[in-house]
């Protein structure tokens, strides 16, 4: 089987720029793919290790790179019990950009939920399900 790294950036180039569009930012696709990345990363510090690996193994290769990018396995998850907890997760993985991607609590919600919608293309009904049966009752809305 060979490795098609072009293949894997064609893909990622075009589910970025789908992904922009979805959250009207369209004319800023590195912003978008930075947005992408805290929430993917947020997500991953707060379901189990296994959830996780369920979870990628229905990426594409480049979301599975994103998603495990800077990863250190740790067995203590954050506990997230809110939205706004969730919204300052995924801010603290933004870093300093996340004074310009995230400016309100509200966009960062809109960021959040369009992402989870985004994510149907590739994940199934049901494994989306078993992250939301995992999640505290005020998260679940965000699935």
């Amino acid at each position: 089987m060979a490795i098609n790294f072009n293949q894997y950036a064609v893909e990622a180039n075009s589910f970025v720029k789908e992904y922009a569009e979805q959250i009207d930012l369209t004319e800023e696709p590195e912003k978008a793919a930075r947005i992408l990345s805290a929430v993917l990363h947020g997500l991953r510090e707060i379901i189990s290790v296994e959830e996780s690996l369920q979870l990628i193994s229905q990426f594409p290769m480049f979301l599975k790179a994103v998603y495990v990018n800077g990863w250190t396995v740790n067995k203590t998850k954050t506990k997230v019990k809110r939205m706004s907890q969730f919204v300052d997760l995924v801010r603290s993985f933004d870093g300093a950009a996340s004074n310009y991607d995230f400016v309100s609590d509200e966009l960062a919600e809109h960021y959040i939920n369009t992402t989870f919608f985004a994510l149907r293309k590739y994940v199934s009904a049901g494994e989306l399900q078993d992250i939301k049966d995992n999640l505290s009752k005020n998260l679940k809305n965000m699935i």
